[in-house]
């Protein structure tokens, strides 16, 4: 079973819609936004920073937990996780 991206509505556009996207080979975090960057050009610069790093307004959840609660984009991911991208939302 692959793991599930569930993409937020502000993405979808990068990625012809689809509001999940399977990854068949993504062992941790990091692979699955190389994959994805890979599939759909400017998402990775939306997900990661000039250095590599995650960006600050951008979280990302393994099943249920913060992958910044753990290895970060080290986070392994096995079959059937389910990653969820959450842009941070700003207002006042």
């Amino acid at each position: 079973m692959p793991v599930t991206v569930k993409i937020p509505a502000p993405l979808r556009p990068l990625t012809q819609g689809q509001a999940e996207v399977a990854l068949e080979n993504a062992p941790t975090v990091k692979a699955a936004v190389e994959e994805l960057s890979r599939r759909y050009p400017g998402l990775r610069e939306r997900l990661l920073d000039d250095k590599g790093a995650l960006r600050r307004y951008v979280n990302i959840f393994r099943n249920d937990e913060d992958i910044r609660h753990g290895k970060m984009l080290d986070t392994s991911l096995s079959a059937e996780d389910k990653l969820t991208i959450v842009p941070a939302i700003a207002g006042g």
